[in-house]
Order: structure tokens, then C-alpha cells, then sequence
């Protein structure tokens, strides 16, 4: 069994904790890399990155967070929540001793992440972002607007119900896989967050209806951006912008897969981040522009050679 390690950390009074899961090598030899810091959206606390552990246990140490705001964490205070966190995400590197590391945030967590790469890119060795909440349309927040006016009257059934709808893709038109299994896994969570944690409502609010800072771009870490590819939080067009403010960013799309990709595809999600920070090919026929060698001319394109077996991303060059 791998070893597991949990500490708790205050910062600007706030506690919180983290984990870290030991690397074990594996018997092949799978190549090894800087440890992984995972961060996900407001429902999604140290212990809900299973596929993260498994996929990633071979080649890192693996660390998941309750940061300020999110699961047994203290809640943030009102007014802005980014520096706090970041300070938060910097106290866990201090204090494990890291001075570099890879970095994968999805949905809310992709601004602290995104937010963590400008401010100290020295300390960010690779970084990927997914379900990015660039531009929130008005639809979505229609949805957590009633979700909201239904927390506040008691009805947390109904709360959780549009919050989670506001979250998915449910047209039947667009497949996703897996989408009622997922559906009922976001609306279970929520219930489950409003029931066990006494700041669970404000949280949810915050991650609901802030709006995070994504502009300002970002040069000097090497990126990955993927998206689902019927995602109604943010178009996987206007994700695809963002990745374009990412200098030497690859940008791609998971199929079948919506905002909750990271449930619906959650393994392909795993390999496809581990495969990333560990430099290697991303799918059939790409590569990233790093791993040109010297002499060798980069591909004007990062799409696969040949068409990609039923179910692989399909990697697409992020604009210049």
C-alpha cells in the first residue's frame, strides 16, 4: 500500500489541510516526475481524485487539498478568495519541501491553478487545466440564480437539483457518457456537502457565482488545456481562446464528455494528465513542443497521423 500522509496548515488564520500519497515505482520502470498538486471544484476535497491516484501513483507523489472554502477547510472570507489561495497552495509546497512541482486544476480549481502559474511560474514544472470557467453564459447562471433562491427558502433538494443540471449537458441530441450516472453523482454531493459541512452553502455560492480572473496570459510553463466537448459551462470554443493566451499551449477536446468530463471520462482524464507530465505523446501522432529535439523540425500541427481509436481525445493546437 502506498504511504499517506495528512497535515494540517493555517494561513492568514484560516486552517486547511492536504495529502500526499508516496510514489511506489512501478515494476516496468514507469518514468518518474515532479510530485502532482491536484485541485478541483468546491465539491471535490482531498479525497475525490481516486483515478488521480491510481494513474499518477507510478511516476509522482500525488497531493490533494482541502484549501480554504473547500471540504473540512475553514471558509473563506467574504472579498477575495484568490490571494488566500494562493498563499494556501504555496504553504503546502513550503512545507513539503518542493521547489518544483506539477499542477492539474479542473473547473473552479483551474483559476487557483491558472492564478498560481502567473504569479510564481519558477515553481510550476508543467500545468494542466480542465473544464476552464472562462465565460459563463447567461443560461448557467439562470440556473444557479433559482438554485440559490432555493437554498435560501430550504429547499435543498431543489438546490441541488438545479445546481447540478447547471452543470451538465442534457440535451439529448449531444451524447455524453455516463451522463445520468454523473448527473445523479453532482446532485448526490451536493446534498451530501449541504448535510455534513456548516459552510457548505457559502462555499457552493462562492464557486457558483464568482468570477474568476483567467486573463493576462502566461509564458515559461509548458501547458495542457482540455475540455469536454459538449461542456455548457464554458464552449470548448472559448476555451480554446484561453489556451491561445498560454504561450506553446496544446489545447484538446475529450468526446462524448461535458463540464463533468473529470467523472464521465475519468480515466482517460487520468492517463491523459499523467501522460503529460510525463512528457510523453499525448495520443497517435502528437507530440508536445518540448519534445522536439534539436535539429528536428516541430510539426506544424499536433493532431494524430491517423484517426484516434473510439474514445482518445482529440488534440487540437491552441491559436497563436
Amino acid at each position: 500500500m502506498p504511504e499517506e500522509i495528512i497535515r494540517s496548515l493555517t494561513v492568514d488564520g484560516l486552517r486547511y489541510a492536504y495529502r500526499v500519497q508516496r510514489r511506489v515505482p512501478a515494476a516496468d520502470g514507469a518514468p518518474a516526475t515532479e510530485p502532482v498538486l491536484v485541485i478541483g471544484g468546491a465539491l471535490q476535497g482531498m479525497f475525490g481524485w481516486p483515478q488521480m491516484d491510481d494513474h499518477l501513483g507510478p511516476v509522482a507523489d500525488v497531493i490533494t487539498a482541502d484549501l480554504p472554502g473547500m471540504g473540512t477547510a475553514d471558509p473563506l472570507p467574504p472579498g477575495p478568495g484568490a490571494p488566500v489561495l494562493r498563499a494556501a497552495v504555496t504553504g503546502i509546497l513550503d512545507d513539503l519541501g518542493i521547489t518544483r512541482i506539477n499542477l492539474f486544476g479542473f473547473s473552479y480549481g483551474a483559476s487557483i491553478a491558472f492564478g498560481c502559474a502567473q504569479h510564481d511560474p519558477g515553481r510550476i514544472a508543467r500545468l494542466v487545466l480542465g473544464g476552464v470557467p472562462t465565460h459563463i453564459g447567461e443560461d448557467r447562471r439562470d440556473y444557479w440564480h433559482r438554485a440559490t433562491r432555493a437554498l435560501a427558502e430550504g429547499d435543498a433538494e431543489g438546490f441541488a437539483t438545479l445546481a447540478a443540471d447547471g452543470l451538465m449537458c442534457l440535451d439529448p441530441a449531444r451524447p455524453v457518457h455516463r451522463r445520468e450516472l454523473a448527473r445523479r453523482y453532482v446532485r448526490r454531493s451536493f446534498l451530501h456537502a449541504l448535510a455534513h459541512s456548516g459552510h457548505a452553502a457559502d462555499s457552493l455560492r462562492r464557486a457558483l457565482g464568482d468570477r474568476p480572473d483567467f486573463s493576462g496570459g502566461l509564458s515559461g510553463v509548458p501547458a495542457l488545456v482540455f475540455a469536454g466537448e459538449h461542456d455548457t459551462v464554458t464552449s470548448p470554443e472559448l476555451q480554446r481562446e484561453f489556451a491561445g493566451t498560454i504561450e506553446g499551449s496544446l489545447f484538446l477536446t475529450l468526446p462524448e464528455s461535458d463540464h463533468w468530463v473529470v467523472l464521465e471520462r475519468s480515466d482517460e482524464v487520468a492517463a491523459l494528465v499523467t501522460r503529460f507530465f510525463t512528457d510523453q505523446p499525448l495520443g497517435p501522432g502528437a507530440r508536445l513542443p518540448h519534445q522536439v529535439r534539436a535539429g528536428e523540425a516541430a510539426p506544424a500541427e499536433s493532431t494524430p497521423a491517423s484517426p484516434p481509436h473510439p474514445g482518445s481525445p482529440t488534440p487540437r493546437p491552441a491559436p497563436r
